[in-house]
């Protein structure tokens, strides 16, 4: 078997592009990038929709290695301005519409943003990284998701080489934006690198996300919606370890390659909701196990996937990645998060 080579697949980004910095997990990887590595310079072009956030970025606002661009990832002529006055070494695509409930009501939205606006990116790199000699320091690493991949049984886990298999709208959005920057990494020459990641969680979540939906309607008293049963099974990802990976996969994983990223924390969304509300009620002093009456029932989605769950052992073999936090203590750490920052959970929903 080939052994991986760390010195020859190292890539040192110097200017990188962060697309959606101001959402979800791009807030949280600023938030922790920035100040560690004060010679690397970051550009977040974010255009600032629902889920956008920039005051989730006020401790590095003022940074002198960080620049904030309001601005679409589909305007190919601002995208192609930016490639030419900040000569990016790197780019960090996290921007995409992501919720799949949206996404069966305006599909075409996420076609916009997940396809249209990807090929942007990459035909602004390819425009930009041209002269063959540059293209080995060049990197462009897409971040997606295991919804691309469908719906699995109760046994067996999804690696790099499952089959596409999506069912939404939001999810073949998605696979279609992969395909295309393995396209243009085998047509191009473009050097990219793509990670998988199973359901994040975390501070700085949008609340229409279940985990941060569930503490808001507890701290509220009010009905947390379980489609189904609740019997759906997801695997959990603590976003701190999720931008521990993406840390790890952009400077050392192999280029032209993908990475499945897990948090070892599957389970059926019935049992980690109970989880959640009963943090909540153990935080809050309340009877434990009180906040349990406020779960309702609801119809089940179209296209509902059963089961996701990622094997991420190339990752684990090849870059010594695995996740820190088990889903108790992630768990334990997101809550604590939302009930001290209810002014942002309100604001949130404001938005």
């Amino acid at each position: 078997m080939e052994t991986y080579s760390e010195r020859s697949q190292v890539h040192e980004p110097r200017r990188i592009l962060i697309t959606g910095g101001a959402g979800f997990i791009g807030s949280n990887y600023l938030l922790r990038s920035v100040p560690r590595n004060p010679d690397v310079s970051y550009v977040n072009l974010d255009a600032l929709t629902y889920a956008g956030n920039h005051d989730n970025l006020a401790s590095i606002a003022s940074a002198d290695n960080y620049t904030f661009i309001r601005g679409d990832i589909a305007d190919s002529a601002l995208v192609a301005s930016l490639f030419d006055r900040y000569d990016f070494t790197t780019v960090l695509h996290f921007a995409a519409e992501s919720h799949v409930d949206r996404s069966i009501h305006d599909p075409l939205a996420f076609v916009r943003t997940n396809v249209v606006g990807t090929v942007t990116l990459l035909e602004a790199a390819r425009a930009a990284w041209a002269p063959s000699s540059s293209l080995p320091m060049r990197r462009f690493y897409h971040i997606s998701t295991d919804e691309v991949f469908g719906s699995l049984g109760k046994e067996d886990c999804f690696t790099e080489k499952s089959p596409y298999d999506p069912r939404s709208p939001y999810s073949a959005s998605k696979a279609s934006s992969d395909h295309f920057v393995r396209a243009y990494g085998y047509t191009y020459g473009l050097p990219f690198v793509i990670s998988n990641c199973s359901n994040n969680y975390g501070p700085y979540q949008y609340p229409e996300k279940l985990i941060p939906l569930t503490i808001s309607r507890a701290i509220e008293q009010g009905p947390v919606p379980i489609y189904g049963k609740g019997e759906n099974i997801r695997d959990w990802l603590y976003v701190e370890d999720h931008c521990e990976a993406i840390e790890t996969i952009l400077r050392s994983g192999r280029p032209y390659s993908t990475y499945l990223i897990g948090g070892d924390g599957e389970t059926p969304n019935l049992s980690l909701v109970t989880r959640v509300l009963d943090l909540v009620d153990e935080f809050l002093g309340r009877i434990p196990g009180s906040s349990r009456q406020l779960i309702r029932y609801v119809e089940d989605r179209p296209g509902h996937d059963f089961r996701y769950a990622m094997d991420y052992a190339r990752l684990r073999r090849e870059l010594g990645w695995r996740p820190v936090h088990t889903l108790e203590s992630g768990l334990r750490k997101t809550v604590r998060w939302y009930l001290d920052n209810r002014d942002w959970l309100r604001s949130a929903h404001a938005r």
